[in-house]
């Protein structure tokens, strides 16, 4: 368990957000699934074992491990105890740099209500207020209207483009950068 993040979770006005944990593998084999055909545009290609339970719980041990360790923090995003949704810091880098990645994913059936901007604007406070990170980087493809608007919404900057930036669904595809900058005093 990670000391920097409330057993509990984070609560919303609509959802709560809890640190990826074995013990939500069926939760989340349940998303995956029904959502794989919807998401498959926009993450790597994935292979039918990634989909089994053996697997999955696989995966969330190693998330629970990097983010008890501070590496990163995943988390999952619940609604009324399901699993709707993801989004993860990763690559959390300290010293001069303070700064992590941010990716997310939401439930099809979930889309068009506001529920990624709240979870995300739960989280970004915490990621800059409790782990005091400087930074939160993400990108997105340039066809992905979705998450331009949700990433301008949250106050995040376009720095520029990265061409062939990540394997994507089979092709090399482009990416525009973004960043977060953390408004709060760092600590001295």
């Amino acid at each position: 368990m990670n000391p920097h993040f409330p057993a509990h979770g984070i609560t919303t006005e609509r959802l709560t957000l809890q640190a990826a944990h074995p013990a939500h593998s069926r939760a989340l084999h349940t998303y995956l699934v029904a959502n794989r055909t919807y998401l498959q545009p926009w993450e790597p290609l994935r292979e039918d074992d990634f989909f089994e339970p053996g697997a999955i719980t696989q995966r969330l041990n190693t998330m629970a491990e990097k983010t008890a360790s501070g590496e990163a923090l995943h988390l999952l995003i619940l609604r009324d105890g399901d699993v709707i949704g993801t989004c993860n810091f990763t690559h959390i880098v300290r010293g001069a740099f303070q700064a992590c990645h941010l990716g997310y994913a939401l439930d099809e059936s979930a889309q068009g209500q506001g529920l990624m901007c709240e979870a995300l604007q739960a989280a970004i406070a915490h990621v800059f207020g409790t782990l005091k990170l400087h930074r939160i980087m993400a990108n997105y493809r340039p066809e992905n209207t979705r998450s331009e608007r949700l990433l301008k919404r949250l106050g995040f900057e376009r720095e520029g483009e990265a061409r062939a930036y990540l394997m994507i669904n089979g092709t090399w595809a482009d990416h525009v950068l973004t960043s977060l900058i953390n408004a709060g005093k760092p600590d001295s």
